[in-house]
């Protein structure tokens, strides 16, 4: 008898643990003040639109601020003279045929990009432009005073780290600014430089968010993270392909796929107040299959392409 009243005080709590955690998911504001950023973006443009133009120039920055962008995403790199500089990659063979590093070369050494540039997220698809200039940071924060930036730090380099920061306060830019790495250290000193800003989540921080919402804890949990990036797991091997070569077995992107793309999970972090954005997207059903499964914005290497696609199937506003 004891045995069998212990079962039922235990399926009881259990029981009690799932309609509470089933609750609390759906109604999250019980346990936690709703985040509120100063910006809302469903349209971002990856490297500052790389499809319409040769990535990361200043002409690819204004021409997808122009087309209609709400958010301009992009990586720093440090030059060895002291200069914070726009370039997704830290070696330039890809950018530039050149084998040299940003951090080997002084800014004004820095060699133009290929006239016809890949666009990484979209294979056999590349762009031209006129400018093949790297940009400055801050002449980008000098030219768009007001966009809302993603800067991700792409090397666990304290005085890369240092260097943005200033950047950020000197022009006043914390709170429409995201700091982003996939590295929980780099993370780590970018909120220790800045903790003001709102910031992503890692790697480890993303696994962690999916352990806690398959046990259920996920309601119970605060959270210090504003966005939630990542990838679009059906893009993967169609229209970008993956140098990872475990990503390139289709049951483990089927897996990805199944595991991350859940609705409830998005809806419970948006009704936290974070923002969750998908990529890269660079075809309209991949831009439909990210809202529809509760993306609050886009990121795309085609911003024109995303801000028609806005105008013609607006998706719900959750902020």
């Amino acid at each position: 008898m004891d045995v069998l009243s212990g079962i039922l005080l235990l399926c009881l709590a259990v029981g009690l643990y799932v309609v509470c955690s089933l609750y609390l998911l759906r109604n999250p504001w019980i346990l936690h003040k709703r985040k509120r950023l100063e910006f809302y973006c469903r349209n971002i443009s990856h490297r500052g639109g790389s499809g319409e133009k040769i990535e990361n120039t200043m002409e690819a920055f204004t021409h997808a601020v122009s087309a209609g962008t709400e958010m301009l995403e992009m990586d720093c790199h440090l030059t060895s003279d002291g200069y914070v500089v726009i370039s997704h990659d830290s070696n330039l063979m890809r950018q530039t045929g050149y084998d040299q590093t940003v951090s080997s070369l002084r800014f004004q050494d820095l060699p133009l990009y290929e006239e016809r540039l890949e666009v990484t997220f979209y294979v056999g698809h590349y762009s031209t432009g006129k400018d093949r200039q790297f940009v400055l940071l801050e002449d980008l924060f000098k030219k768009f005073p007001s966009m809302p930036m993603i800067l991700e730090i792409k090397e666990n380099n304290d005085l890369l780290i240092k260097k943005v920061s200033n950047l950020l306060k000197q022009y006043h830019r914390e709170s429409i600014t995201v700091w982003a790495s996939e590295e929980s250290g780099v993370m780590v000193k970018c909120k220790e430089q800045n903790p003001s800003m709102p910031y992503m989540f890692t790697m480890k921080r993303g696994i962690l968010l999916l352990l806690l919402f398959y046990t259920g804890l996920l309601p119970f949990v605060p959270l210090g993270e504003s966005l939630l990036f990542f990838y679009l797991p059906s893009i993967i091997n169609r229209t970008y392909i993956p140098e990872e070569s475990i990503l390139k077995k289709r049951f483990v992107v089927y897996l990805l796929q199944k595991l991350t793309m859940r609705k409830s999970l998005f809806e419970h972090l948006t009704k936290r107040g974070l923002q969750v954005q998908l990529f890269v997207c660079n075809e309209e059903s991949d831009m439909e299959a990210a809202f529809a499964v509760g993306a609050t914005g886009v990121m795309s290497d085609y911003p024109t392409l995303l801000t028609n696609f806005i105008k013609k199937h607006p998706p719900p506003i959750y902020n």
